[in-house]
């Protein structure tokens, strides 16, 4: 570098200053970047040895790039200097600008700190401004602050002996400064430029896992095998079919156009829609029925998750259908199994009870009924106006279902019909069944038993129940008679079931006995089918033994 005293800076010296720059610029990392200014130092602005001493993220130093001693750049390079020992570096010695200058008269008090650091042999100065072995030459590089103000501290420039031999004098204090000024722009710059192709490098990374995922699920989408859509989810679109797989297409037998014409509530059976809307609410399973293009239905599991098309985007709904038509239809044979005769197909006589006992609650609805005694805490049995009785003990079911509960009532004894409609209760019981049973054998008492059960069951109201007791003994439930209706269709059942009856290739007769109860709240089931029992015993006993057949 050209001394001071000369009146012009040599053109070569700037040409070789203006490329360092150029190259510290343009290197392509970070790496690069910060060994091109340490390198700089030594060719551009002649000192004979330059450490780029970086910032790290936990605020200590480390010795990145080192230039013009290879042996003292093994030694150092990539050790780590306390922040606390550089400030103190920093807030000592002769402030030159933003250079710090510590001389060998005040440098001997930081040969034991932990900044990683070098010494170079060589006479005493021989004259006044003659650069000293022990003197230390500090350029802190700051990022650029607000109008020209310096910012955040990102490296210091360690410098060693002129090649000259001497102190810097203005205008090297000044080149060193604007090199560190430049400097610590080009590190920010690579820090960016490097910032910028991680970000890049992970954005592609997720991209390409973004699309992989992509792939997975429109795969594992279309190749289902069962049924799968997505669906709007909220606003006045909610539920429509924005895509299917081939797989729900096929099970409702309609094409992927025409189900996008579609919200899932126009396919539902009617009866489900409340599952539906309870479903799709906000995702959740339910078992339904969905309409084929035949106009048949298909039970299925629908299954709905709710989610995200992106960060705060859209929600959709993906809706995952399983057809379980088969074991639907499984369930609902073992359930009428449970629940119907196997010979006749008639309600058994636990379903019978069941369907009796949901019409019937605990308070009498017959004016002066007693009721249950209640324990002395809860006083006497209390009556309404109309004779109703409240049953104020404890968990009673009757309590808690008085507000929804209509009671069941029956007509009153005698016989004038005072027009009450109730719950009538016909037992019947076979007359003369056991010998066509020992005469024919049980095949023949079968079918006699198919054929009075398909009577009976042609002989009813839609609504009213014909159940087989167990043997040879029916109920039937008809709801909504009077006294005089109830007798009424007792003579036509009789009338029915007397006709001949085709039985093992021959034609036999049975007669039939009726009892007629009622049933009214109050009452157990039990109790209902225990008086239409006694009633039909006393009926068969009021008839002569000849008569009780029909032949």
């Amino acid at each position: 570098m050209e001394t001071e005293s000369e009146p012009y800076v040599r053109l070569g010296t700037l040409r070789q200053l203006h490329q360092v720059m150029a190259d510290m610029n343009t290197a392509r990392s970070l790496a690069d970047t910060l060994q091109t200014v340490a390198d700089g130092v030594v060719t551009g602005l002649g000192y004979e040895l330059a450490c780029v001493n970086l910032v790290r993220p936990d605020g200590d130093l480390v010795v990145a790039a080192f230039s013009g001693n290879p042996a003292a750049e093994a030694l150092i390079t990539g050790r780590v200097g306390s922040r606390e020992s550089w400030e103190r570096r920093l807030n000592m010695g002769e402030r030159w600008g933003d250079l710090v200058f510590i001389p060998h008269t005040e440098g001997w008090i930081l040969d034991d700190d932990d900044v990683p650091q070098w010494y170079t042999d060589g006479p005493a100065p021989r004259f006044e401004d003659e650069w000293h072995p022990s003197d230390r030459l500090f350029a802190p590089m700051y990022t650029p602050g607000v109008q020209g103000a310096c910012g955040e501290l990102i490296g210091v420039l360690s410098v060693d002996r002129p090649r000259n031999g001497r102190l810097p004098g203005a205008w090297g204090r000044e080149a060193l400064q604007m090199y560190a000024f430049q400097a610590a722009i080009a590190i920010s710059n690579a820090r960016l430029r490097a910032n910028m192709q991680r970000a890049l490098v992970r954005l592609e990374r997720e991209q390409q896992a973004l699309r992989a995922s992509e792939e997975s699920f429109r795969q594992a989408f279309e190749y289902a095998p069962s049924g799968m859509a997505i669906a709007e989810m909220g606003g006045d679109q909610h539920g429509r079919i924005l895509r299917t797989n081939d797989a729900l297409c096929r099970l409702l037998g309609r094409p992927a156009s025409a189900m996008r014409r579609y919200a899932f509530s126009d396919l539902v059976h009617p009866e489900d829609i409340g599952t539906l809307l309870r479903t799709s609410a906000e995702g959740g399973r339910a078992e339904l029925r969905l309409g084929r293009r035949d106009g048949t239905y298909v039970w299925v599991s629908l299954r709905n998750s709710v989610v995200a098309d992106a960060a705060d985007g859209p929600r959709f709904l993906l809706t995952h259908v399983e057809d379980i038509e088969e074991r639907k239809r499984r369930e609902l044979q073992l359930a009428h199994r449970a629940s119907h005769d196997s010979l006749t197909g008639l309600p058994n006589s636990a379903e019978l009870r069941s369907r009796l006992s949901a019409r019937l609650c605990q308070r009498s609805t017959h004016p002066g009924a007693a009721l249950e005694s209640v324990d002395a805490a809860y006083g006497h049995p209390a009556y309404d106006a109309n004779g109703h009785g409240f049953d104020f003990r404890p968990g009673a079911a009757a309590y808690e279902a008085y507000d929804h509960h209509v009671h069941t009532v029956a007509p009153t004894e005698g016989e004038r019909d005072d027009g009450t409609k109730g719950l009538a209760v016909l037992f019947c019981d076979l007359d003369g069944f056991k010998s066509i049973n020992d005469r024919f054998g049980h095949n023949a008492g079968d079918a006699v038993l198919i054929e009075v059960a398909r009577r009976l069951t042609r002989g009813v109201r839609d609504g009213d129940t014909v159940a087989r007791l167990g043997g040879d003994e029916f109920v039937i439930l008809a709801d909504g008679l009077g006294r005089a209706d109830a007798q009424d269709l007792a003579v036509r059942l009789r009338n029915e079931i007397i006709q001949p009856i085709r039985a093992e290739g021959r034609a036999v007769r049975v007669g039939a006995s009726f009892g007629i109860g009622w049933a009214h709240c109050g009452m157990t089931a039990d109790e209902v089918l225990k008086s239409a029992d006694e009633r039909m015993y006393v009926e068969k006993r009021s008839r002569p033994k000849q008569h009780r057949r029909a032949g």
